[in-house]
């Protein structure tokens, strides 16, 4: 079930940033990007999160996923990584995705299991 807790904090970031034709977005998780209100659960459920959070951030950005040019993602278990793909894949459809790197990090904010940015050019 979904947290109700928000952020202690305001964060000390932008979602995102726009600059030479590109939208940069600060590392998303399951975090909502209007409330502050954390998310945190099973893998799939914190991975769809933190999908649909970086969505809402390019969109508002005046882009979309289809215009996301490199990804990074950040797993507290690798062994997430096949669930990460196959979820991936229904966000970044295209038979082109963006680039993309993967590692794993010992911990992330907030004991959140992923975290992604990334880079989009703008329509």
């Amino acid at each position: 079930m979904p947290s109700t807790r928000a952020l202690e904090h305001q964060p000390v970031f932008s979602w995102s940033i726009t600059a030479d034709g590109f939208v940069f977005t600060s590392g998303h998780a399951a975090v909502d990007v209007d409330d502050l209100r954390l998310a945190p659960g099973p893998f799939e459920v914190e991975l769809r999160a933190t999908l649909d959070n970086l969505r809402r951030t390019l969109e508002r950005a005046g882009t979309n996923l289809e215009h996301v040019v490199k990804v990074t993602v950040y797993l507290t278990d690798m062994g997430n990584y096949a669930t990460l793909n196959r979820i991936y894949a229904e966000y970044f459809s295209s038979d082109r995705p963006p680039a993309r790197s993967c590692v794993e990090v010992r911990r992330l904010p907030y004991n959140f299991s992923v975290e992604i940015d990334a880079v989009a050019r703008l329509p």
